[in-house]
């Protein structure tokens, strides 16, 4: 548009001066040619005949205007030919597309043009496109169901966020599952000027379930149509985007298209870049009408107040029962209703310039939406093969793409200075928590880490998990990062059940792991594996804060508290369920032990039976776990009568006592002050303990923890004196803590602390 305005004024401008310089030019020769008040001729040989006063200094002063004269007109021929040729290219600069070629500028309002099939050109004034206020907030609304869409959905919002200068609304129209990913995202992701609401989309399904749908997206691909319905009563415009979008530029120029919409015009629209409603794909192809080309309803400008006054919910209705008759179903969703409305009624469209939706679906004619980087707004993924897709410029496309995907999102927690945002009471108790330690404090970072807020993306892949019918289940819970990932398929060959994950990832590992996962075939045949991205944030693993976003995932009634790097022996999971019967632990209050072991093997032929385990024990195959470095941590297990015992046992706290226990979903949480290595189990056992929980070991379980080159935490616990001192002192205060919490019968922690 600004590229427009200039070439119009550029050519008022000359046209001026076309006007402007004979005119001047001759008014000064004109006065010029007077002296004391009679005129003078221009031509010397008329003043010799009539002028005595002729001098060979007024003869050079004349041949000089002439040739000044001269000069002036042949700039005038040449300023001439430059307007012409500017007119001659002038309608292919700014005028729409015509003989169906895309528009590189603005689209068209032109209703009566639409209505005789004609693409026109964009006939608004030249004057500065209206501008959107600094902190006018933009709504968005985009429908997702599923695990896959919600984290496309992050990709997309991560391209928006990157782009944007405007307060943000977010309107989901979301099933349970989206829901549950993506409210935890957005409040743990605490993007200021930011507001996320979610709409029931399982209570929207019959309202369109009635339609037939061959399209992938099933019948979420249809819900775009209730909107109208949907969004609050109140709200007047929203951009509707599919989650496969990525924004190459400021959302608020698309918002600002709103302005331009005139007299009926209700829908913006990019015109459908394939042949697919030309019906010539194929034999006997047969699509939805359409209005030449079609519309692809991958970016939409919706006028929600114009839409409601017409009846937009009676008028796509009517318009799909009568289609339906002849189609039976639809194939490209709620995109082939739109398009039929449109062709009964085009003045409801305004066509936006098709680089706001440039589609990117094999055989269509996107590359005519651009002709540099800069003209690119929108990029849409629209074919089934995604990334796959063939284009000249896809490696473009496609690292465009993976740079939002990989993108760190903790970057996008922008102010937008001067723009009021909403209160959020977390965020401000939180900033109030920050601001009462003492930076200055040699422990600070150690205490901030406390109150930092992780990033969180729960169920990363695709989870389901069907519930025994004696609801004995118990799910595997740990938590790792990037450099444990090879543990993964071992302990899904040793733990048939449930897993619940917590992996400490950048947005780029993220992807990483996700590719790792989806070329592995033992991973992708588990579906009742839930992996929880908690993103990387500060300089210390927060493995307490990990441990209890993978505990609070969990669908099953008991869980088994574990680590990355210990692999359980075979069947210990339906070992667990009768466990669990057997000690009732739904109505006591029980830890069940399960022994650690380790060897210092990378290649172990793992034991298949207590009998073979202990054969290796007594060759020094295998150790009783930390025995030879940390032997308080698992001595009150009793080894020694484990070997003999074949009934459960039961134990007493000790101090460092910190083994791998079975519990009911309601035990607390850990404590999250405990970062890195040292005191994180530990001071998780002491709350079982002053919380009355028994201690059971049970006879015939088991599991080996496998060898593996030490983590940069034990590192720094090793080497820095000071992660030393602070790890005491953090011990310190949270036994003061327990004293407060539980009174008397936290003493003894104390006293087994001095003594130990």
């Amino acid at each position: 548009m600004l590229g427009i305005c200039r070439g119009r004024r550029k050519f008022l401008a000359a046209s001026l001066t076309l006007l402007c310089i004979p005119a001047i030019t001759w008014i000064y020769l004109f006065a010029g040619s007077f002296e004391d008040g009679k005129p003078v001729s221009l031509s010397p040989l008329e003043s010799q005949a009539h002028s005595p006063r002729y001098t060979a200094s007024s003869q050079r002063e004349r041949e000089s205007l002439e040739v000044r004269v001269r000069e002036v007109e042949e700039e005038n021929r040449a300023l001439r030919r430059q307007l012409s040729l500017a007119q001659g290219q002038s309608p292919a600069h700014h005028r729409g597309n015509h003989s169906k070629t895309y528009s590189m500028e603005e689209g068209t309002g032109d209703s009566e043009n639409l209505r005789a099939g004609i693409v026109a050109g964009n006939s608004s004034e030249c004057g500065q496109q209206p501008a959107v206020e600094k902190c006018e907030t933009i709504h968005v609304a985009i429908v997702c169901a599923g695990y896959n869409a919600s984290r496309d959905v992050v990709t997309l919002v991560k391209s928006v966020l990157f782009h944007r200068r405007n307060p943000l609304h977010f309107h989901l129209i979301a099933d349970s599952i989206a829901e549950q990913i993506l409210a935890t995202l957005f409040q743990t992701w605490m993007v200021p000027a930011v507001r996320v609401d979610f709409y029931n989309a399982d209570e929207l399904k019959s309202e369109v379930s009635w339609i037939p749908n061959k399209h992938y997206s099933g019948i979420y691909g249809l819900m775009k149509l209730v909107l109208t319905k949907t969004l609050p009563a109140n709200l007047e415009r929203v951009i509707v985007l599919d989650t496969d979008i990525t924004f190459a530029t400021d959302i608020a120029e698309l918002w600002a298209v709103f302005h331009k919409f005139k007299g009926q015009q209700v829908l913006g629209l990019v015109e459908n870049q394939s042949d697919w409603y030309l019906g010539n794909l194929w034999k006997n192809h047969r699509p939805w009408p359409a209005l030449g080309r079609g519309y692809n309803t991958g970016v939409i400008l919706l006028l929600l107040d114009k839409l409601r006054k017409m009846k937009w919910e009676q008028m796509w209705r009517l318009t799909a029962e009568r289609e339906l008759m002849g189609m039976l179903s639809t194939s490209l969703a709620d995109q082939d209703i739109f398009n039929a409305v449109i062709k009964q009624n085009p003045f409801l469209v305004y066509q936006l310039p098709c680089f706001w939706n440039v589609q990117l679906s094999d055989h269509t004619r996107s590359e005519q939406c651009y002709r540099d980087v800069s003209d690119l707004k929108v990029i849409h993924w629209n074919s089934p093969k995604k990334l796959r897709v063939k284009n000249k410029h896809v490696e473009f496309f496609r690292n465009l793409y993976l740079t939002f995907l990989e993108y760190d999102g903790n970057l996008l927690r922008r102010e937008l200075f001067g723009c009021p945002s909403e209160t959020d009471v977390n965020n401000e108790n939180l900033q109030k928590q920050l601001s009462e330690l003492d930076e200055d404090d040699l422990c600070y970072e150690f205490r901030r880490e406390r109150f930092t807020v992780h990033r969180t993306h729960l169920y990363f892949l695709h989870y389901e998990f069907e519930p025994s019918a004696d609801n004995t289940d118990v799910t595997l819970v740990a938590q790792l990062s990037m450099d444990r990932l090879q543990m993964l398929e071992a302990i899904c060959k040793h733990w048939e059940g449930p897993i619940s994950l917590a992996l400490y990832l950048s947005d780029a590992e993220a992807q990483q792991f996700l590719r790792y996962a989806q070329g592995s075939e033992v991973l992708m045949s588990r579906q009742n594996v839930g992996y929880h991205i908690v993103y990387k944030e500060g300089q210390f693993y927060p493995v307490n804060l990990l441990r209890n976003v993978a505990m609070k995932h969990i669908s099953t009634p008991y869980m088994f508290l574990s680590d990355i790097d210990f692999l359980p022996m075979y069947g210990l999971y339906e070992y667990l369920r009768k466990s669990v019967i057997q000690l009732d632990l739904a109505n006591t209050k029980k830890a069940m032990i399960v022994p650690a072991f380790e060897t210092l093997r990378y290649r172990l032929s793992f034991p298949k039976s207590k009998a073979e385990l202990l054969s290796m024990l007594d060759m020094g195959t295998l150790f009783t776990f930390r025995y030879h470095v940390w032997t308080k941590g698992h001595a009150p297990t009793n080894f020694a009568k484990w070997r003999t015992a074949t009934t459960p046992y039961q134990v007493e706290w000790e101090a460092d006592f910190e083994p791998y226990v079975v519990v009911r979903r309601d035990c607390p949480e850990y404590d999250r002050r405990f970062v890195g290595f040292g005191w994180n189990k530990v001071a998780h056992i002491m709350e079982l303990d002053a919380q009355e929980y028994e201690f059971t070991v049970l006879p015939n379980a088991y599991m080996i923890h496998m060898p593996h080159a030490p983590s940069f935490d034990i590192t720094k616990f090793r080497s820095n004196k000071q992660y030393r001192i602070c790890l005491k002192t953090l011990k310190e205060e949270f036994q003061q803590d327990m004293s407060r919490r539980y009174g008397f019968a936290a003493l003894k922690y104390l006293t087994a602390e001095n003594n130990s």
